[in-house]
């Protein structure tokens, strides 16, 4: 409550762009600026009447319903918005077949599934969050480290045991238990497994030819559980378990952050510096419906590996109500622009300038029967 209290001010007063920012554990020696607030004072959202609905991702949960309370109580009262945390595959379906105005999912449509159903979507990218394993060890004081070839091992039941030399080799000195090990993996479709599988994709062949990626598989070992909730729930019922959550998801809730080696050879924790990092060399597609990429492994030193756009989706010349398509429009906006320091609070790592803009330019051109529904600044 605290919390939202906070962002809820920060996001009325256009001013608090000049405050300092809250730290996510982990980052507490360097602070960042605030830069992420973009001032668009010579823009305000349309003061219209409608109601808008979507469904999707649990990852961006959190800062979506931020958004979406303050916008909807200070900003444009006559506005109705409602989003459901069903995951990212429902989200989809939902979006796809008509039932929302937008979804929301971590994971992109697939281009079969774009070419035969929704040939007008556009994936908005909205704030980078991180994917993160979590554990259960009691007498293991200090956060794991992990390579990719261990949680390889261990999702793939290769590594079962707390004390396999593999597990040892990446944490030299740590006394780890003789302790088998429960794998835990979500059981509904989820964007956050996307980002997990793609991962593990990226950086074992085995893995690809075995399971793959997406944001349901065929897993290999373990138990599933739905949610960030029920992953943690079940990880923290169960000594000795291995599960996976995002980053916003564990800062929220007090649970330590773990190492992962990234590409570079480095042992890096999900820390909002560090999943940024995760997009510093990303390329920008000119074509509005191609802004969905995977930036998991990415290669810069400081970059955690486990890293992922999130996105909204809307359609780009199929909304037939132009007041809704204006309204929706407008809120998405906002939320790229002075609703990005909410993404900071709450555990999200706000867009790189590139992917913003692109993002802002990808909303210019939806249009309601050859009418453009927003024009606002770049920036």
């Amino acid at each position: 409550m605290v919390l939202l209290m906070i962002v809820m001010q920060l996001l009325v007063a256009c001013g608090a762009q000049n405050a300092d920012t809250a730290m996510p554990q982990g980052e507490s020696a360097t602070k960042v600026k605030p830069t992420h607030v973009v001032p668009i004072s010579d823009w305000q959202p349309r003061q219209l009447t409608a109601a808008l609905g979507g469904s999707g991702a649990t990852f961006p949960n959190p800062f979506y319903q931020v958004l979406i309370s303050v916008y909807t109580t200070h900003i444009v009262p006559t506005v109705q918005i409602s989003y459901q945390s069903v995951g990212s595959g429902q989200g989809k379906k939902d979006f796809i077949s008509g039932l929302t105005d937008f979804g929301g999912t971590d994971s992109p449509i697939s281009a079969d599934d774009i070419a035969s159903q929704v040939p007008d979507a556009i994936h908005i990218p909205m704030v980078l969050g991180g994917v993160m394993p979590l554990y259960n060890l009691p007498t293991v004081m200090q956060p794991l480290r992990f390579s990719a070839e261990t949680l390889v091992g261990i999702y793939m039941g290769e590594i079962t045991m707390w004390n396999d030399a593999r597990i040892g080799a990446d944490n030299p000195g740590v006394a780890l238990p003789e302790l088998p090990i429960a794998v835990v993996y979500r059981s509904d479709a989820s964007g956050t497994t996307s980002i997990w599988t793609d991962y593990l994709s990226k950086v074992s062949e085995t893995w690809k030819t075995a399971v793959g990626k997406g944001s349901s598989v065929q897993w290999l070992v373990g138990i599933g559980a739905p949610g960030n909730a029920g992953i943690a729930n079940t990880v923290q019922s169960t000594e000795g378990a291995i599960g996976y959550v995002e980053v916003g998801y564990a800062l929220s809730t007090g649970l330590p952050l773990p190492f992962v080696k990234n590409a570079a050879g480095m042992y890096v924790q999900p820390t909002l510096a560090n999943v940024s990092a995760a997009a510093a060399n990303v390329v920008v597609s000119d074509d509005v419906q191609q802004l969905a990429q995977s930036i998991t492994n990415g290669s810069d030193p400081q970059s955690y590996p486990i890293a992922a756009f999130t996105y909204v989706l809307v359609h780009k010349d199929t909304y037939a109500d132009l007041t809704k398509a204006q309204a929706l429009a407008d809120f998405v906006y906002w939320g790229l622009t002075i609703g990005q320091d909410a993404a900071v609070r709450l555990g999200y790592a706000p867009l790189p300038t590139n992917v913003r803009h692109a993002a802002i330019r990808a909303l210019a051109a939806i249009t309601v029967d050859g009418q453009q529904v927003i024009d606002a600044p770049v920036r």
